[in-house]
Formats: structure tokens, C-alpha cells, sequence
């Protein structure tokens, strides 16, 4: 055999591997696309059920704060910083629910990877940021039943360090929460639990879908 002849047969048997090559990653690329649009429908549900719950929530409290300023007395002072301030941070929790819906259901999974990638990168931030603000609200509801009417003159000390044990307890925990809840701390599982709640878990299983188009170019 010639080795032009050769060589015109290691050419079309390149572009026959070139163009199998091809039609693989097309294929993994819809399949990766049908499984992070399938992991991200929970997102979807999870966000609609959690605005519907969060207006409800802001209105009981908003209505109990309403209530607390039009008769207030000093008694009420815990209870109105307390419950202003998750009501807030609830609000934020909210605005977040509904960015977060509009974001997901925008994904074109049928566009570009890199964008699809980047997307998915800015919700899963969005999603960290969003769950460290929600824990803010922890050492509030440990102080809003209070009342200078009995606290901290009308109680006995082992009530008084109780209570301060209980609040400093929860913005300890607060402060460990808001630490911890990085990026590159979401190998842990505990941390993914802690961002289950707020579709966090379902990000990550989608990136994860798209970190085997990079194994794929890698190893071909």
C-alpha cells in the first residue's frame, strides 16, 4: 500500500472517530440536559410552595406587629424589635424565592453549555447567600416573648442566665452557620442539608450532571 494511500485512510478514519466523538457528546449533552431540567423541577415546585408560604407567614406577622405599635407600652419592646426583625429578613427570604423561580425557569436548556454552567454557578450562590441571611433570624425568636413588665427584675437569676445562655447559644450557632456556608464547603454533607431547604441540594446534583461533559472532553 502507498502511503498516500495510507495516509488517505488514517484521514477517514480520523473524521469517522471525529464525527462518532461528536455525535456522543451531542448525545451526553441532551441527556445531561434532560436530567439537570428534571433535578431542577423540584427548584421550581419548591419556590411557588415557598412564596405562598411566605406570604402567609408575612402576614400573620406583619398583622401581629401592626397590632403591637397601634397599642403600644414598653412591654412591648422585645417583642416588637424581635418580630421587625424577621419579619425583614423574611422579606428578603421572599424577594429571594421569587428571583430564584424567575432565574430557573428562564434556563434555556438548549443553549450554550458554558452559559447553562454559569447560570446554574449564580443561583447556587444566590441560593448560600440567601440561606445565611434566613439563620440571621434564629437569635430573634429566642427574645420575643420577653417583657420589661417581669424581665429582668421580676425573675430569679437562674432565669436570667438561662436566657442568656439560650440567646447566646443561637447566635453562636448563627455565627457558625453564616461562617461555614461557603462554596467550597459544600462537599459537606451537613452543609447540604442545611441549604436543602432552599432547593440548594438540587443545584448542586444539576452541576454535578455537568462536570461529565468536562470528564468526556478530558478523556477524548
Amino acid at each position: 500500500m502507498e502511503d498516500t494511500e495510507i495516509i488517505s485512510l488514517w484521514k477517514t478514519q480520523n473524521q469517522k472517530i471525529e464525527q462518532s466523538l461528536s455525535i456522543n457528546k451531542r448525545l451526553l449533552v441532551e441527556a445531561i440536559n434532560h436530567k439537570a431540567k428534571t433535578a431542577l423541577q423540584s427548584i421550581i415546585r419548591l419556590k411557588i410552595a415557598g412564596i405562598i408560604s411566605f406570604v402567609l407567614y408575612l402576614t400573620v406577622q406583619i398583622s401581629l406587629l401592626s397590632y403591637a405599635v397601634a397599642n403600644y407600652s414598653s412591654a412591648l419592646n422585645y417583642f416588637i424589635v424581635s418580630i421587625s426583625a424577621i419579619i425583614l429578613i423574611n422579606l428578603k427570604g421572599f424577594a429571594d424565592y421569587i428571583k430564584h423561580l424567575i432565574w430557573t425557569s428562564k434556563i434555556d436548556y438548549n443553549g450554550n453549555v458554558m452559559e447553562i454552567q454559569h447560570k446554574l454557578s449564580k443561583l447556587q450562590m444566590s441560593i448560600i447567600n440567601h440561606t445565611r441571611v434566613m439563620y440571621l433570624q434564629f437569635p430573634f425568636w429566642t427574645t420575643f416573648y420577653l417583657s420589661d413588665l417581669w424581665f429582668p427584675h421580676s425573675v430569679g437569676m437562674p432565669y436570667i442566665i438561662f436566657q442568656f445562655v439560650l440567646t447566646g447559644v443561637f447566635i453562636y450557632f448563627t455565627y457558625r452557620v453564616y461562617k461555614v456556608l461557603k462554596v467550597e464547603n459544600l462537599d459537606k454533607k451537613w452543609i447540604q442539608q442545611l441549604m436543602a431547604g432552599s432547593g440548594g441540594k438540587s443545584v448542586v446534583k444539576a452541576m454535578e450532571f455537568y462536570k461529565e461533559i468536562e470528564i468526556f472532553k478530558r478523556e477524548n
